[in-house]
């Protein structure tokens, strides 16, 4: 009877339970803080868009806290009173693409660690400023700044499969609103 434990099936299947519903937090949370950005409010009542993503939470049985701590941060309030920060990264990817990551976050010596360590882990690496970004326009897409790349890189398939993973476990992150790649 050995590798028939109960508590071995338990553990294993509520860590993927868990991990698939931490999944589904950090994108409802990001969705939230946009919502809020571009509402400039986070009263539900003034703001539609929001309001539509907090009933989104809440079918999701989202908590509370995570729910408050996303409108906090899309308002500009972080933990403890610290100030909330949009920040750039500027990295490079397989193949050479290069990655643009916009994050918003209270916290930036840890945002940029795991930024950091999710490019090593995925065959990427980050860069010094303005290094990639001459690479993209900044654009106004429907009320939001964007980044378009100048120039298309085309990736094989093996890169371009080693790209995915890595924007991916980039998007894992939890601070981090958008990635753009200059990948074909």
């Amino acid at each position: 009877m050995s590798g028939h434990s109960k508590w071995n099936n338990i553990k294993n299947r509520k860590g993927a339970m868990d991990a698939k519903k931490g999944k589904v937090f950090s994108e409802i949370g990001k969705l939230i803080r946009i919502a809020v950005k571009e509402g400039a409010s986070d009263d539900p009542a003034s703001n539609p868009r929001l309001r539509l993503i907090l009933d989104k939470a809440r079918a999701a049985n989202m908590p509370k806290d995570n729910i408050q701590r996303a409108l906090d941060k899309g308002m500009g309030r972080g933990a403890e009173g610290r100030v909330v920060q949009e920040i750039l990264y500027e990295a490079f990817g397989p193949g050479g693409v290069a990655l643009i990551i916009e994050t918003v976050t209270d916290n930036p010596n840890k945002m940029s660690s795991e930024i950091k360590f999710a490019l090593s882990r995925n065959g990427g690496s980050l860069s010094g400023p303005n290094a990639a970004q001459f690479l993209f326009t900044k654009e106004n897409i429907d009320g939001s700044l964007q980044f378009i790349p100048n120039m298309i890189l085309p990736l094989s398939e093996e890169d371009a499969q080693a790209l995915e993973s890595l924007v991916d476990a980039i998007k894992e992150v939890e601070d981090v609103e958008a990635v753009y790649t200059t990948a074909g």
